[in-house]
């Protein structure tokens, strides 16, 4: 019996006893009911308050409704004993049966098994890493590739359309600056005040007059200057984006949507959102600037739409932006941005609610720093970057797998330590490790099973699953579909990480004290097949948790 199962037998429970007149309740006050695991396991394989949410209402109190409900509930095929703690709480014990159909059920679920509904119809837009194309990404940028990657496959997971969208920033000061360092390169002059340094730029550079030459194109050098910068800055950015598309898609990371900034404002969308909101009052006009009044909506202060000079502040591409993602059918439009842009969340949301939708229509997660850490000290150099760290680096000290699960298995907002010799080794302390061998380890007792001859569909008796470790592994496989809800419902894609740590952990106890095999001459039973059933569950949990990571199952290591 999965929680979701369980959960609905205790609903089906209570409204049987409004119909019986043993509740006082009308059915539309009975909630979905919420079952978790104990505390001490010793005290049963699920636990639940309904009791203590519903007394009040019912005219009595907890323990008096637990103690009515526990009656029903253990009159319940599959339910072995339920009994009332506390001021009302209700534990209750699963046979061994219906614990150990759980596994046959995981296997026949397969790929779909914690597969949820809640964003079915809902198309959701979430915009990701868009980092400057002015340099390699940055290991900030790193972890939202890990992290936005990973929450769009829950989202997916749970029946949502999802866009991934990179925001391209091709306007402003920051590209003039990442021309003319190109420039620079190649002229042999002094890089620009706050321009962009490291190997890349003389490689870009390099690759820009290479294709100024392949292309039958002018020596761009024998150009006016600002026709000099134009070319550097069309081809030189249109040579890192490239890069950086490339440097993505090796981390496993592909977007549906490369969206131009510069676009808002050639296409006319900058001002046709700006008349908007100055037509119905959400722009007002002050010292000859237009402001958004973001006050109205939960800002700390009003917004300048339009500079006084007639200029528009990068808010103004905000505004259209959204607008054109809603435009696009987006119904949620969730943004991750780096650990600078907290006052973007009440701008974002003020955005939203000044075009008439609601605040909710925008969510804005904050990234916060990572840290590398080699032979006990941090890591702040790029061999090309020469400032930064970039994606590049970290995947070349630890692989893909390793960089993508040690970014996504902690909350966003936190920053972290990455201990390079510690992800690159192999050893139960690397948690992804840990999490992978436990799946090869699964694929592993499969092999030798299939060289025994023993077939799951050869027999399988769940009532034989009878040893403690057997029951504690079921309980958590079981959890997965609750676990993945609430990493939705959430956006926390950290749950998933550690879940899956769990499942290892329980996996090696079990592996430890069974046997899927015979020992000696021991003949094959049905206890053996059932056995292969849980083991094969355990592989399938571990292969969909991972696949939400975007981190890969291996069947040997």
């Amino acid at each position: 019996m999965t929680p979701e199962e369980l959960s609905a037998t205790i609903r089906a429970a209570i409204l049987a006893g409004i119909d019986d007149s043993d509740f006082q309740l009308s059915p539309f006050d009975v909630p979905e009911v919420r079952v978790e695991r104990p505390r001490q396991r010793e005290h049963g394989d699920w636990a639940t308050n309904v009791a203590m949410q519903l007394a009040k209402k019912a005219g009595t109190n907890p323990r008096e409704f637990a103690e009515t409900l526990v009656e029903r509930l253990a009159e319940i095929d599959g339910i072995a004993s339920a009994d009332v703690a506390g001021p009302g709480f209700i534990n209750i014990r699963l046979d061994a049966d219906a614990a150990g159909l759980l596994a046959k059920g995981i296997v026949e679920f397969g790929d779909d098994y914690g597969r949820g509904e809640s964003l079915t119809g809902k198309v959701v837009n979430v915009e990701f890493v868009s980092a400057n194309p002015t340099g390699p990404v940055h290991i900030g940028g790193t972890r939202w590739a890990a992290v936005g990657d990973s929450l769009a496959r829950l989202l997916e997971f749970h029946g949502a359309e999802v866009v991934r969208e990179y925001y391209f920033n091709d306007h402003g000061a920051q590209i003039d600056r990442f021309a003319a360092s190109l420039l620079a390169v190649v002229t042999g002059e002094d890089a620009p005040e706050d321009g962009y340094g490291g190997e890349y730029i003389q490689d870009i550079a390099n690759e820009v007059m290479a294709e100024a030459a392949a292309g039958g194109y002018s020596d761009p050098l024998e150009l006016p200057r600002e026709e000099q910068l134009e070319f550097f800055r069309k081809h030189g950015v249109a040579l890192m984006f490239q890069q950086i598309k490339d440097q993505l898609h090796a981390f496993g990371v592909d977007f549906d949507v490369y969206f131009h900034e510069d676009s808002l404002h050639h296409s006319g969308a900058v001002d046709k959102a700006i008349e908007q909101l100055k037509s119905t009052g959400a722009l007002y006009e002050k010292d000859g600037a237009w402001w958004l009044r973001s006050t109205d909506y939960g800002d700390d202060k009003d917004r300048v739409v339009i500079k006084s000079d007639g200029r528009p502040a990068y808010i103004a591409g905000d505004l259209a932006y959204f607008k054109d993602k809603r435009h696009r059918g987006a119904d949620l439009c969730i943004y991750l941005l780096g650990a600078d842009h907290h006052g973007y969340i009440a701008r974002l949301k003020a955005a939203a609610a000044a075009f008439g939708d609601d605040a909710d229509t925008v969510e804005v997660k904050i990234g916060q720093l990572v840290n590398l850490v080699k032979d006990g000290k941090p890591v702040r150099m790029s061999k090309r970057a020469g400032t930064v760290v970039t994606i590049e680096d970290l995947v070349e000290a630890v692989g893909v797998d390793a960089a993508r699960y040690a970014l996504a298995r902690s909350s966003a907002d936190t920053p972290i330590d990455i201990d390079l010799d510690l992800l690159a080794s192999q050893s139960n302390s690397n948690p992804v490790f840990y999490v992978q061998y436990a799946h090869a380890r699964t694929a592993g007792v499969a092999r030798n099973a299939a060289e025994y001859g023993i077939r799951r569909e050869d027999g399988f008796d769940p009532s034989l699953l009878t040893h403690e470790s057997e029951a504690k592994l079921l309980g958590i496989l079981g959890e997965f579909p609750r676990v993945v809800a609430q990493a939705v419902e959430f956006r926390e894609q950290h749950r998933i990480a550690r879940y899956l740590e769990d499942v290892a952990a329980a996996f090696n106890q079990w592996y430890d004290r069974t046997r899927v095999t015979p020992q000696g001459d021991e003949e094959v039973t049905d206890l053996h097949r059932t056995r292969l059933w849980v083991n094969d569950a355990t592989g399938q949990v571990l292969r969909n948790g991972l696949h939400l990571l975007g981190v890969a199952a291996p069947e040997r290591m």
